[in-house]
């Protein structure tokens, strides 16, 4: 070992305090990640719970890096100060030319801080929507949905969003807050249709798939209201009138969880086209061109 330190110090010129040091930084971070992968095997391999088994993995790898920095960087810190000088006059250019990592890095603690999002919840930020499927220190991943897919199903795509974006984009979380969200499916039916007993029938469809009462929604309004000014009176399902162009819109407004808004409308869509099957009077609507004639004896007339 002094032959080691000795052709060491000669040949390269590394002094036998450094070298000292070095060696002890190498045995630090080998039993550090010795011990990490002991404990990864030990418990994070028996939890069966993708979201805990996630937590836990993370939870170690911060806990490990972190003191992997503490304790080898105690054992560098001696003899230091002589350099705070020069690192003095260097961090104003290293915080200029690591602005974005930086900027990612502060984002990141204020994610841990405030959970605008976590790790699971449905969110669109920016341009991009998706399911957070990871945290890290400068981004984190989406499996996306939308995009050229219909009604918020996944694409396949995973985008991977620096994290200062919080900072610049506003975030919309899906599943922050009440479980659920509020969606409509417009129903359009012709001038000639009777209007009342259309939506009469939308209603009894609407209140039939209503899943404001079976999945406790009140009360996830109401948890949720603690936390956020929320005001909603009546969370059960509601058909508006309006009058377009081509015909009565009929709107039907209700309650469903963020990720079965395509399967709910379908439901909906199905059970809307058996009914309006039974009913003669009520036909859907769609963009048409009317032409009208005029008699050839108004013409004369005139």
């Amino acid at each position: 070992m002094t032959n080691i330190i000795t052709w060491l110090q000669i040949h390269l010129g590394i002094d036998s305090l450094i070298q000292e040091k070095v060696f002890i930084s190498v045995m630090i971070a080998a039993s550090l990640w010795m011990i990490h992968r002991l404990l990864f095997k030990s418990i994070i391999d028996r939890i069966k719970d993708p979201d805990r088994r996630y937590q836990w993995k993370k939870s170690l790898g911060y806990t490990f890096s972190t003191l992997g920095v503490l304790t080898i960087g105690l054992v560098w810190i001696e003899g230091m100060q002589s350099a705070a000088t020069y690192l003095g006059l260097v961090s104003a250019g290293i915080a200029i030319a690591l602005k974005d990592p930086i900027t990612n890095i502060v984002a990141w603690g204020f994610i841990l801080w405030r959970k605008p999002f976590e790790v699971g919840d449905r969110i669109e930020i920016g341009p991009f929507s998706g399911d957070v499927v990871d945290q890290r220190i400068f981004q984190f991943s989406m499996m996306e949905i939308g995009n050229w897919v219909d009604a918020d199903q996944s694409t396949g795509r995973i985008l991977h969003i620096p994290n200062g974006m919080i900072f610049t984009q506003g975030v919309a979380n899906f599943t922050h807050g009440p479980d659920f969200i509020w969606n409509e499916v417009p129903v359009l039916i012709t001038f000639e249709s009777d209007w009342e007993k259309a939506k009469g029938v939308l209603q009894k469809i609407a209140d039939l798939h209503d899943i404001s009462q079976d999945d406790n929604a009140a009360e996830e309004f109401e948890s949720a209201a603690r936390k956020f000014l929320l005001k909603y009176d009546k969370l059960t399902p509601t058909v508006y009138t309006n009058v377009l162009d081509s015909g009565v819109m009929l709107t039907i407004r209700y309650l469903c969880k963020p990720r079965q808004r395509r399967v709910s409308v379908q439901i909906l869509w199905e059970d809307i086209l058996r009914a309006f099957a039974q009913h003669a009077n009520i036909d859907l609507a769609y963009p048409t061109t009317r032409f009208y004639t005029i008699p050839s004896s108004e013409l004369k007339a005139s």
